[in-house]
């Protein structure tokens, strides 16, 4: 018995087949997966662009009623962009006033004799 098992090689090719053909399928696996990875990646990649480019600049403009006795001034954010936005959308629109530290109440001005006339 022992003899006919020894003496039997019809089983040795088709493991040196099989051991082939699977090599090739992990190996081809391997390459598909790394594939894979790479697209889901990329997509995340365009998730995050799409998300940094989102403008959150915001502007309210003041009132005045008809009368002249009640008001308020407007404001507003402007976004800046920061080392987390992947992209940046330049749009036109309203910008938000900053008054420099010169301008304004309390700040001298002419009527203190600081400024310029």
């Amino acid at each position: 018995m022992f003899r006919t098992l020894w003496n039997d090689e019809a089983g040795l090719i088709i493991s040196a087949e099989l051991v082939l053909v699977l090599t090739i399928a992990v190996i081809g696996v391997v390459v598909g997966l790394n594939a894979v990875a790479k697209s889901v990646n990329n997509e995340l990649l365009d998730v995050a662009s799409a998300i940094g480019a989102v403008d959150q600049t915001y502007f309210v403009t003041g009132f005045r009623n008809e009368h002249g006795n009640a008001a308020t001034v407007g404001f507003g954010f402007s976004d800046q962009a920061d080392e987390c936005d992947c992209a940046i959308l330049v749009t036109p629109g309203p910008r938000v006033k900053v008054q420099d530290p010169g301008e304004g109440p309390g700040a001298g001005g002419p009527e203190a004799g600081t400024g310029t006339p």
